[in-house]
């Protein structure tokens, strides 16, 4: 082989090498700042998980500030938050057939809209900053109030609790919390 080819090829490696480390580091030092979570719920044969990223409040105004009223959220942090069932299940009266989705938020001051996407995404944001969510793809959306918390959330934080015959996706970071009611689907 030719030594300008060989340099080239040695230049190229080194240059792949020193991509993926900073690749690995740049992860490292993200989910060090926003660690992955896995929250999951079961009953009999009913069994739902959720993946999320979990960033901290670091004394910020998150809700109208951080995260913006009005506008699309990823619903944590990093990549795209995601929510699997293995079961139609009703959310809030409406159907949600079993699968993988994507968990979208648009935060309001009173309310926030909870979108259920069908499709899988890279990362949750793009490079302008702005959620990945093709609106297209959205499987269900619904509005549910908001709820003062009486202590501050410092991390984000997405937890399933019993309340009756429903089950309650919690949302919950700084003073808000949003319940998401979900009933298992009657076969």
């Amino acid at each position: 082989m030719k030594k300008p080819v060989k340099t080239f090829l040695k230049m190229g490696g080194i240059i792949l090498v020193l991509a993926t480390v900073i690749l690995l580091v740049l992860r490292y030092n993200t989910k060090a700042h926003s660690p992955e979570d896995m929250v999951s719920y079961t009953e009999e044969d009913l069994k739902i998980e959720v993946f999320y990223n979990r960033p901290y409040k670091k004394n910020r105004v998150i809700f109208g500030n951080l995260v913006p009223y009005n506008e699309v959220w990823r619903t944590g942090a990093n990549e795209a938050t995601t929510f699997e069932t293995n079961k139609d299940i009703m959310v809030d009266g409406s159907l949600l057939t079993a699968g993988k989705y994507t968990l979208w938020t648009i935060p309001m001051e009173n309310s926030w809209k909870v979108i259920f996407n069908d499709k899988m995404y890279p990362w949750g944001i793009n490079l302008e900053e702005e959620a990945y969510r093709d609106p297209a793809f959205d499987a269900l959306v619904l509005e549910v109030p908001t709820k003062d918390l009486k202590r501050t959330m410092e991390q984000f934080t997405i937890a399933f609790n019993q309340k009756n015959e429903f089950i309650l996706l919690n949302l919950a970071w700084d003073e808000t919390l949003v319940s998401v009611p979900i009933k298992p689907e009657k076969a």
